[in-house]
């Protein structure tokens, strides 16, 4: 893959409010770009508002949205799209990302559901996205999702993503813990989906920890450490793609930012491993 294309680079960190002072005062080497969720910093004002600008005017930022509900029957929010484009042209955002999914059916739902694997779908949501990148004037990026049922599905889900991604002509969204997630909880084979993404359509990547409810059922929470299984899908990626940007999402039992940094040192050091591959592969612990 030629990482030319990408518009940010390296390992990324989500930017979560709590962190935001600590990061400004000593900004990590280690972090190549940040993102935030829109929906949560558009209205913001003030110290925390001050501080963003002062964040974004010195690094390379992604928004990665919560809301839009692309897989809904709800009109598109397009006043809310606006919002969005005006928020990202201020703080000179590279790239607007969203998941796979929908949120909201004549309200919110406060959880990314499941759009049925039908071949409808594939083109309701394509002509959704068409219509946000119209009023963006640039591609979006979109998420593999995590789900814990597939209601209506008549295809498999890697070839509902792969026929979104093509009829909408946007970017990919690799989320990594997703794919292991659902290969447990759907029992297919996590390195196979990886290999039938349309690796020129790459983005960036999302790499999270999740929480084990059983041995066959995991829930995607981002409120824990990356497991083993997990960083070597990421390798495996890298072994496939080339070197992508990669960001460490952690929402819930956000650790000490030095307990942070290690698992993003631990995606530079992948980076770093299969753009030198004279060096010694990375550890991790």
């Amino acid at each position: 893959m030629d990482t030319t294309q990408h518009l940010v680079h390296g390992a990324g960190l989500g930017l979560r409010r709590p962190l935001l002072n600590q990061l400004l005062e000593s900004p990590p080497k280690a972090v190549g770009f940040y993102e935030i969720a829109p929906e949560n910093w558009i209205t913001i004002g003030g110290k925390y508002g001050k501080s963003l600008r002062a964040m974004t005017e010195r690094f390379d930022f992604i928004c990665h949205g919560l809301s839009l509900s692309l897989g809904s029957t709800d009109s598109l929010d397009e006043d809310f799209i606006l919002d969005v484009k005006q928020f990202m042209a201020e703080h000179q955002i590279k790239l607007y990302s969203e998941h796979l999914s929908y949120c909201s059916q004549q309200g919110h739902l406060y959880d990314l559901m499941p759009i049925p694997f039908t071949s409808e779908a594939v083109t309701h949501v394509a002509n959704r996205i068409k219509r946000v990148q119209d009023i963006l004037e640039q591609k979006i990026a979109l998420e593999n999702v995590s789900y814990y049922a597939a209601p209506g599905q008549e295809m498999a889900e890697i070839d509902f993503f792969n026929a979104v991604i093509e009829e909408a002509g946007c970017d990919v969204l690799l989320d990594i813990n997703n794919i292991y997630v659902n290969s447990i909880n759907h029992h297919y084979n996590a390195e196979a989906f990886l290999s039938a993404i349309p690796s020129d359509r790459i983005a960036y990547a999302h790499i999270a920890g999740h929480y084990t409810e059983a041995d066959d059922f995991l829930v995607d929470t981002h409120g824990a450490d990356i497991i083993d299984p997990v960083w070597a899908l990421l390798d495996k990626a890298y072994e496939l793609y080339g070197v992508f940007p990669t960001l460490l999402e952690r929402d819930f039992n956000i650790p000490p930012i030095a307990e942070l940094l290690k698992e993003v040192n631990t995606i530079k050091s992948m980076q770093d491993s299969w753009e030198k591959p004279h060096e010694k592969r990375y550890a991790h612990g």
